[in-house]
This record gives C-alpha cells, sequence and structure tokens, in this order.
C-alpha cells in the first residue's frame, strides 16, 4: 500500500516512516522542511500541506493518510493549536472527498483532560489544554467527516512517549539533550504521577501495524497498558542510558491538569498485534 505520512520528518514521524517501510509498504513522506532525515526508502515532499489545493493528487493517489504534523505540540497553551486548527480539517476534508480508504490521525491522552483510571474509546474527553482542546475538535470532525463519506477511521491515541534523541521536547528528549551538555543535574517535579509510557520503537511499531490493517478501527490507544510512576520511569531512563545526570526533585511543580494516574485500555491494540502476529 501508497501511505501518505504527514509530519515525516519530526519527532514522531522519523521511526514510524522507518516503521511502514519495514512492513514492506510505501512512504510519500510529507516535510514541511528538510531539516531533519526521513529513511531514504521513502518518497520525500517538502512544501507546506495545507497549502496544496488537492494533495490527494498531489501526493500520488495515496491508499492511505497517516495524519501527524502538528505545530507546538510539546507547548500545550501555543495559540498555534486553535488558529492551525481549521487548516487540519480543510486537510483532512480534501482527502475525505477523495477515493482515498482510510484517514488516520495521531491523537493524544491530553484530549481526556483530568481524570484518573483506564482510558478507552467511550471515556468523556474534557480537555484542560489548548493542545487537548484542538485535537480533540480535530478527532470529532474527523470521524463525521469520515462516517459522512464512508471512509475508514483511525484515531491514534498517543501515551507517554520513551525516548534517547535529543531532538523533541518530551521530558526523556530534554535529560539527553541536558546529559550530553554535560549537565550534572536535571530541575525536576516530585515525579508522583503515574503515566503510560512507551518506549519509542515500539510506538512507532504499533502505529504501523495499526495503519496498514482496517479490521480494528476508531479510536485505538497507542500504550503499553499499564502505568508507572513518573520518578521511577525518569530514573530507570537514566540508568538504561547509563547517564549520570541526576533530578532536581521539587524544582518544578506538577502541572494542575495533570492527572495523577492515567493510562490506556490496550484491548484494541493487543487485537491489532496479534493479528499481525499471525499473519
Amino acid at each position: 500500500m501508497k501511505i501518505l505520512v504527514t509530519g515525516a520528518n519530526g519527532y514522531l514521524g522519523q521511526g514510524i516512516v522507518k516503521a511502514i517501510l519495514d512492513s514492506g509498504n510505501e512512504v510519500i513522506a510529507a516535510c514541511y522542511t528538510d531539516t531533519a532525515p526521513v529513511d531514504l526508502r521513502a518518497h520525500v515532499v517538502i512544501g507546506d500541506i495545507f497549502s496544496i489545493d488537492n494533495p490527494y493528487e498531489y501526493y500520488g493517489k495515496p491508499d492511505i493518510l497517516l495524519h501527524l504534523a502538528w505545530r507546538d505540540g510539546f507547548v500545550h497553551f501555543s495559540n498555534a493549536h486553535i488558529d492551525d486548527l481549521p487548516k487540519h480539517v480543510s486537510f483532512i476534508s480534501k482527502f475525505v472527498n477523495s477515493d482515498i480508504s482510510t484517514i488516520a490521525v495521531m491523537g493524544s491522552m491530553h484530549e481526556i483532560g483530568f481524570y484518573e483510571g483506564s482510558i478507552d474509546e467511550n471515556t468523556p474527553c474534557k480537555p484542560q489544554s489548548f493542545y487537548g482542546i484542538a485535537k480533540n475538535a480535530l478527532r470529532e470532525a474527523t470521524e463525521i467527516l469520515c462516517k459522512n463519506n464512508n471512509k475508514v477511521f483511525q484515531w491514534l491515541r498517543g501515551y507517554y512517549i520513551v525516548g534517547n534523541c535529543d531532538y523533541g521536547s518530551s521530558i526523556f528528549s530534554k535529560i539527553s539533550s541536558a546529559e550530553k551538555k554535560g549537565q550534572k543535574s536535571f530541575p525536576f517535579t516530585r515525579g508522583l504521577n503515574q503515566f503510560d509510557f512507551i518506549d519509542y520503537d515500539e510506538f512507532c511499531f504499533q502505529v504501523s501495524q495499526t495503519v496498514i490493517q482496517n479490521e480494528v478501527n476508531g479510536i485505538i490507544n497507542i500504550c503499553s497498558g499499564y502505568p508507572e510512576k513518573l520518578s521511577n520511569r525518569v530514573e530507570r531512563f537514566i540508568k538504561e542510558n547509563n547517564y549520570k545526570i541526576r533530578l532536581e526533585y521539587g524544582a518544578f511543580p506538577d502541572r494542575p491538569y495533570d492527572s495523577k494516574a492515567i493510562w490506556g485500555n490496550d484491548e484494541k491494540i493487543t487485537k491489532i498485534l496479534s493479528n499481525t502476529n499471525k499473519g
């Protein structure tokens, strides 16, 4: 299959493109700039995806759209989330009015807002940030558009990704960057919140396996399926990578909109991966 991946040279895009290519499928990699590398097996197209009148034709009539592109994903109260929302809806609208079969979009557990416990596709969403509000609105709009145009709808709800690349804005990327700069300590919260952590390579693999199938659709958690205390996971991350940096506990307050314990229900992704193994 031919899969169009937007935001292909972003933090997530680079690994997801590789995982899709490793699965034997073709990737059209849409990148806004050429500042970060993309797997050489992909066909890279550089430019503004929102400025194209007929993206389906422009990108070579892909079978699947995997929409990852998003500005300021780690800056939860950036005005860009609200400002760009109509552009994302318009972009997806152009595809649902084409001959494409599947629309898959990267979501976030921040759509849920403050919640404690396991999240599934029926968990109510009450987002507490501009980022969560915009993602949730795009999810609702995309689902309606796909339903009205008989397209397969996949909303890939991402959780907390663990990777040691210093390219990116996650706490793990920041720690890796600080280690490479020779910092002795890293300012940290108390680290008491419990989140669903998933390793970067596993995250990319789960996304790739989800989009190349269409038996399990709708909202799909890309997750580990269990919670772990933030301090425990970060300390383990430091140990796994043989870093010398140490955490400065209590330097920052916990974010008031972060849940105390939250994790994804992994029933759907387990089924997808089970079907993959059978294949």
